[in-house]
């Protein structure tokens, strides 16, 4: 079994030798009440299915109640996320490409499912998934410094 380790608020940069990944976990805790993702239908997956395939147009907006998933993409898994509420298939559904990413369970899991068109017409969607985006972007961002760091570059110099 996959053993799954939580990032709370600082970001600390895993050694990737030991875990062969960069886990990021993002709390998807909101601000958006009014948005409520639990009302959507409901769909299950056993372990080991993809739920999104990379370079598909689903136009669905999948929202994790249970379970875990691995993100996986051009052949390297990106991250483990099993934060309930966390969302999938939201960058495709923004920018009308597709899925940039597989997304495949690894263990028995559930999501909500909401047509893309969601966030066209639900300003509380919306805000949810902007602000899980942000602070998905916001960790990449320090795993991305992170990484410069260890290998000594990215350095601010003075212009």
């Amino acid at each position: 079994m996959c053993e799954l380790h939580h990032i709370e608020n600082a970001w600390t940069p895993p050694s990737l030798s030991h875990f062969g990944f960069w886990v990021v976990d993002v709390p998807v805790t909101s601000n958006y009440a009014s948005f409520n993702y639990a009302d959507l239908p409901l769909e299950t997956y056993r372990a080991d299915e993809v739920v999104l395939v990379a370079g598909s147009k689903t136009e669905q907006l999948l929202f994790l109640k249970e379970g875990a998933v691995a993100v996986v993409m051009r052949g390297i898994q990106i991250a483990i996320v099993d934060e309930p509420g966390a969302v999938f298939g939201e960058v495709s559904a923004l920018s009308d490409l597709p899925h940039s990413a597989e997304v495949r369970t690894l263990g028995p899991s559930q999501f909500h499912v909401a047509d893309a068109a969601l966030i066209g017409h639900n300003a509380a969607a919306l805000f949810y998934v902007a602000e899980v985006l942000a602070k998905r972007l916001d960790r990449a961002n320090e795993a991305l410094v992170a990484l410069l760091q260890s290998r000594g570059a990215g350095s601010h110099r003075d212009t």
